[in-house]
């Protein structure tokens, strides 16, 4: 079995993709005809390079474009039923999908019908597709106190059935003047029970992964590739094994890592800390999360070895169901168990 057929066959999960941000060109292309007029392009070649971003702002600001074609809750479950058939197609079981309340809030679309809409798309991906929904809440970091009250009102009041998450994300140096306002948004949404996964550490340095630990109490943390020039918070990662979604072609991407080949996900892994990889929003960025198995083969060299534990990290950290677990760490396993066999054969 070549590494791409490895790869291909590697049973996985996505814990860190954004609703709007999973939308493959053709979903795009289907919501743009379902409400023309928007700044966003309908044909292919000039999506494509739409999606080609000068920084972090600008990715946002192309972010924002595309979710106002988000203004019905038949829009929100296209685009989780277009994720949930992408990630069938590359070998994924499950995905934790970040969808942003106070987007649907801002173009009038009630909290009742989002959640109808995610639930009902969360019923038809397992059916249609045998991918496994769950959903993370998360704050827009920029957009203040009003989003954060808006996010945990939805969560609390009127939460689509896979809810199992609470988090943060948007442009990491606009969060501290509203830090009072997300820490209690966070003690809301774990005191009902939701698990703490904000970003951290994407765009900023140590302090914002510190504030997400100390003040979020988080319990993942997406992306979290700058705490490397912080000792003592590489040490207390290490030892508390607190896992860290990380994206690599995003980072390149959105200008916050020049080139791949500096990515510093080997160097994470080499001291020692719980590392999961994901897609973050895959078409925008023209990756997949196989993709990103790929790069972390051909860029990184990592073996199959290396690749199943990265595999089973994602399940390890995920908020499946034990047994759901179990199962999934067992086929891995006896992939990987079947493919060395294989390789071992005169």
């Amino acid at each position: 079995m070549t590494i791409d057929a490895f790869i291909d066959a590697l049973p996985k999960v996505e814990l860190h993709v954004h609703l709007v941000g999973s939308a493959s060109v053709p979903t795009v292309q289907e919501l743009s005809r379902r409400h023309p007029g928007s700044e966003v392009p309908t044909s292919e070649e000039e999506l494509r390079r739409f999606y080609t971003f000068r920084d972090f702002p600008h990715f946002a600001q192309v972010y924002r474009a595309v979710n106002r074609l988000v203004r019905e809750p038949e829009d929100v479950a296209t685009l989780v039923l277009g994720l949930a058939r992408d990630l069938a197609a590359q070998g994924g079981r499950y995905a934790e999908l970040q969808v942003t309340p106070y987007a649907h809030h801002v173009v009038g679309l009630p909290m009742r019908e989002v959640t109808q809409a995610l639930d009902l798309a969360a019923r038809r991906s397992l059916d249609e597709h045998g991918v496994e929904m769950a959903y993370i809440f998360d704050i827009p970091g920029e957009y203040g106190e009003e989003a954060a009250r808006i996010t945990v009102e939805h969560a609390l009041q009127e939460p689509p059935t896979a809810l199992v998450g609470f988090g943060i994300g948007g442009i990491e140096q606009e969060r501290p003047k509203y830090r009072d306002a997300y820490r209690d948004a966070f003690s809301a949404a774990r005191a009902a029970g939701l698990h703490s996964v904000p970003h951290g550490g994407e765009m900023s340095g140590p302090e914002t992964i510190w504030e997400v630990i100390e003040g979020l109490g988080a319990e993942r943390i997406g992306h979290g590739i700058n705490c490397l020039s912080d000792d003592r918070l590489v040490a207390y990662l290490r030892e508390t094994q607190l896992p860290l979604d990380v994206c690599p072609t995003s980072n390149v991407c959105t200008g916050q890592i020049a080139a791949i080949g500096d990515h510093p996900l080997p160097r994470m892994l080499e001291e020692g800390l719980y590392v999961t990889l994901n897609s973050d929003d895959p078409p925008m960025f023209a990756t997949t999360l196989a993709e990103e198995y790929r790069v972390a083969a051909e860029v990184f060299g990592f073996g199959r070895k290396e690749l199943a534990q990265l595999a089973r990290n994602g399940v390890q950290a995920s908020y499946l169901a034990e047994e759901r677990k179990q199962a999934l760490l067992s086929e891995i396993d006896d992939l990987l168990t079947q493919t060395s066999r294989g390789r071992q054969t005169p």
